[in-house]
Order: C-alpha cells, then sequence, then structure tokens
C-alpha cells in the first residue's frame, strides 16, 4: 500500500519538486496548507525555503505548527528537508527582528515556549522552534569558504546513523546537494545525529529519533541517492501506517 504524505506548506516557494520526488518514489504525496490534512496523514514532510523566523512564524499562527507536534507525538513518520530539519529543533536565530516583543523563558533554550516565540539568551534574540529534538541553528561562518553553502558534498555517518532506517543502503562519504547558510549547531544531542558535513564545522547533515528524521540537504535534488532517500522514509511511512491499522 502506497503512503499517504503531506508535504507542508508554509506558502514560502514551490513545493511541487519535493511532491513530485515522493511520487518517484512510491508515495501519494500532496502539498497542504491545512493543518487537519497534516492530522490526517499517513506521513509528513516539511520542506525548507525562506528563514527560520518566517517559517515557524506562519506555521504557528496558521496551526500547522500544532499539528505537526500532534501528528509526531501520535506515531506518524516525519522528514523535514534543509530549514525543515532545523525547525525541528528547540531554537534558531535566522531573521528574528529586533523589534519582537521578547517572551519569558525557562532556560536558554527557550523550554516552555510556544513555536516562533522571540526570547533573549547567550547574548543575542532566538526564536523557539518546534522543539522536538534539542539543540540550536546558526549561521555558518567563514572568513575563507563562500557561504551560503552551496553544491555537492559529502556526507558521513555516524554509528547511529548506520543502523538509521531513512538511511539503509547510503554509503558513507556519497555527495548529496546543499543549499544553505544556517545549519544545526554543537549543542545538539549526538544520540540524535546520524550524519555529518563539514563546511566551515562540523554540522549535523541528516538527523533521527524514533518517527522523526531530517536532512539538511535536498534528497528531492540529489539523483539517485537522494531519491533512495525519499524512497525509505516512504517505506518507512507505509509500515507505520499498516502498524497503526492492526
Amino acid at each position: 500500500m502506497a503512503a499517504n504524505i503531506v508535504v507542508v506548506d508554509y506558502h514560502k516557494g514551490n513545493l511541487s519538486s519535493v511532491v513530485r520526488g515522493l511520487a518517484r518514489a512510491g508515495a501519494n504525496a500532496k502539498a497542504s496548507d491545512n493543518p487537519d490534512d497534516i492530522r490526517a496523514a499517513d506521513g509528513v514532510v516539511l520542506p525548507g525555503v525562506g528563514s527560520f523566523y518566517d517559517a515557524i512564524a506562519f506555521m504557528q499562527k496558521s496551526g500547522q505548527a500544532a499539528a505537526v507536534v500532534e501528528r509526531v507525538s501520535d506515531g506518524a513518520p516525519f522528514l523535514g528537508i534543509c530549514l525543515g530539519l532545523q525547525l525541528l529543533f528547540e531554537r534558531g536565530d535566522e531573521g528574528v527582528p529586533v523589534d519582537a516583543p521578547l517572551s519569558a523563558a525557562q532556560d536558554a533554550a527557550g523550554s516552555g515556549l510556544e513555536p516562533a516565540a522571540v526570547f533573549q539568551a547567550d547574548g543575542k534574540r532566538w526564536v523557539r522552534g518546534l522543539g522536538i529534538l534539542r539543540g540550536s541553528c546558526t549561521r555558518l561562518e567563514s572568513s575563507r569558504l563562500k557561504v551560503p553553502h552551496v553544491g555537492w558534498d559529502q556526507v558521513h555517518l555516524t554509528s547511529a546513523g548506520r543502523a538509521c532506517p531513512l538511511l539503509e543502503g547510503f554509503p558513507e562519504g556519497a555527495n548529496m546537494y546543499f543549499t544553505h547558510s544556517y545549519a544545526v549547531d554543537c549543542d545538539a544531542d549526538p544520540c540524535d545525529v546520524a550524519a555529518r558535513t563539514h563546511y566551515t564545522r562540523s554540522f549535523s547533515c541528516v538527523a533521527a529519533r524514533g518517527n522523526v528524521f531530517g536532512c539538511q540537504f535536498h534528497p528531492e535534488k540529489s539523483s539517485s541517492r537522494g531519491l533512495d532517500i525519499l524512497k525509505n522514509f516512504a517505506a518507512i511511512v507505509a509500515a507505520a501506517a499498516e502498524q497503526e491499522k492492526e
């Protein structure tokens, strides 16, 4: 049975390449901005276009953020792509308005705050993400290498990644297509880091915990290796849907 996957549309960019990639992978995929569609999906994909603040602010206002968190909590597989990976984490500093009202946070991660809440910690302004995974997302900085990081780069598996179902059959050091200026920082839980890429710093390019997955690169733009990852995700979703019916 083909998996029914919703690609979350938060009104930033064209999602057709992600939908087409999932269709080639054997899934029934559609883009939707409706939180009810997210709650009804067998699996959810959050693609990445725009800035951390703008994306999470729209998702929170539209009800998409609550729907994603609810569906993930119910056990539906989730895949974040590029910015979609970053939004899984607790906080990011991309695009945070200097005049946004500040919320009082319990700690430096913004624990207890709603997604899109702006708070101050470690000497700068942050915006709260979905908070499904622990850690921050910050800009890649370099005086030698060009930022944004655009093009093909190597993906290095961790011990967790070698057992990750999203990366089944994925060869160590394979090249995937990246385009980004921000990435997961070093405060991510090492147990959630399935693969790393080295560019200005070593960052998590694949994250995984339970039914939640994310990749900084674009599988829909990464030729046959990317299609293999989408096929793996479609299979994960189909298996979870069958189990949910039992």
